[in-house]
């Protein structure tokens, strides 16, 4: 996620470098947005080296970016920790007197709030109509922690410890915690397959907090790139590595869909980081991910085609291994079926599940007379899916690296209409794959 992280004028600005961190260790991008009080507690320098972003607190710097306006845009979460009374009532005014309250206004995210000030101020009338009042808007106003104070005070008002606040924020966004904090869910290491794990078990992974986007959804993903023998050594194959899929049958477990991954010829060691919930269901033809997926398919609410199928493959598999002759060999090639395309009629037919929904992938890297994209977006619309996702795989991009840059499309009135793109990590852009998905489903 794209996370900003406000921080405010008082002594516990110092724990929010540890907010910061913490977010960041969870492959959160993380911008600081400091007020000028804050700089007085913890310096630039000390938010940059730790962010690896700038810092400003002044809507006049940036001004070719338009910041004061794009920092909230942009943002996915944002966090005030510490949020101080003066903070809360600046921002129950709706004032944009500095670049964080410029940023709240801006933000149409969930905003989570970690009030820190003393007891008197915290108790007083004006400081709790105001918490009521930036509640009813929508913040998520975390109650202070009690304890020791500035000075020799105690009581209510100190500030949540960083990890506390952390969960409270991923729970306002209905993400989930960091794989370090779900190792209790993993496989060991070298157990590539679950497909004995129960619906039960496979419950979604969502964590402390709402429920997910997709609590209670059953998923299918495939991944991988399906294999056409020509003997029993050889065979025709793609560079699909299945991170990709294996990163989105992780991020719906995250969202809380009980979730099945159907792999082809994935790695091993890909399989083993997925979340213990997650269930696999190991293939290595297209005839076998056909079946399979069509297996899956009476039952699931959400199809993600995101293997590479072969188009193509032996009319005839040689029992033996083929031998250099000295000749040229020519290998009659038959076409493989258009598994998407036999989702789309089954359900619309009504041979699958009322209301599934069913995404295709994309890997484009364009034509002599047409670009990747409208290559895309012309196989949306001739699969009849409803979404999909086009990624550039030109210039030895996507296949086998752990980032990727993807568009999302779904049928529109005039063709195909862009609802999303994403660029990052194969994990974020799974993250904003699965929230079209949702999106597409609450459509």
């Amino acid at each position: 996620m794209r996370i900003v992280l406000g921080v405010t004028g008082g002594i516990a600005a110092y724990k929010a470098a540890h907010v910061l961190r913490g977010l960041r260790e969870r492959g959160h991008a993380v911008r600081v947005v400091p007020t000028e009080a804050a700089l007085r507690f913890v310096g630039a320098a000390t938010w940059e080296a730790l962010s690896g972003e700038p810092v400003t607190t002044s809507v006049f710097e940036g001004v070719e970016r338009v910041e004061h306006v794009r920092i909230g845009h942009e943002a996915d979460l944002v966090v005030v920790a510490p949020a101080t009374a003066d903070l809360l009532a600046r921002a129950r005014m709706g004032l944009a007197d500095d670049l964080l309250t410029a940023t709240l206004l801006t933000a149409t995210c969930p905003v989570v709030a970690a009030p820190a000030m003393h007891t008197e101020m915290w108790f007083n009338p004006a400081t709790v109509d105001n918490v009521a009042v930036l509640r009813t808007r929508g913040w998520t106003v975390i109650e202070p922690a009690s304890g020791r104070l500035t000075g020799a005070d105690t009581g209510p008002g100190r500030l949540p410890e960083p990890d506390d606040i952390i969960r409270e924020a991923l729970a306002a966004t209905g993400r989930s915690a960091s794989p370090a904090e779900r190792t209790s869910d993993s496989t060991p290491a070298g157990s590539s397959s679950r497909t004995g794990v129960s619906a039960e078990d496979r419950t979604g992974a969502h964590g402390e907090g709402e429920p997910g986007p997709l609590h209670g959804v059953e998923v299918v993903v495939s991944a991988g790139g399906t294999r056409e023998p020509l003997d029993p050594v050889r065979f025709l194959g793609n560079r699909s590595s299945g991170k990709q899929g294996a990163a989105l049958a992780a991020a719906a477990a995250h969202a809380g869909a009980r979730t099945t991954l159907v792999a082809a010829n994935v790695d091993s060691g890909v399989l083993a980081e997925l979340p213990g919930t997650v269930a696999v269901d190991e293939v290595s033809t297209t005839a076998e991910l056909e079946a399979a997926c069509t297996s899956h398919a009476s039952t699931a609410d959400v199809l993600i085609m995101a293997a590479a199928v072969a188009d193509y493959r032996p009319a005839e598999t040689a029992t033996h291994k083929m031998k250099k002759s000295g000749d040229d060999l020519t290998i009659a090639l038959v076409e493989n079926p258009d598994i998407l395309r036999g989702l789309v009629e089954a359900r619309d037919a009504g041979r699958s599940r009322t209301g599934q929904i069913l995404v295709g992938f994309a890997a484009e890297t364009g034509s002599p007379d047409k670009p990747a994209d409208v290559l895309a977006q012309e196989k949306l619309l001739r699969k009849g899916c409803d979404l999909l996702v086009f990624n550039d795989v030109s210039g030895d991009r996507a296949f086998g690296t752990d980032d990727n840059s993807v568009i999302v499309y779904r049928p529109g009135p005039g063709g195909a209409e862009e609802v999303a793109r994403s660029d990052g990590s194969k994990a974020d852009v799974s993250n904003d794959v699965i929230a079209a998905v949702a999106a597409e489903r609450s459509r």
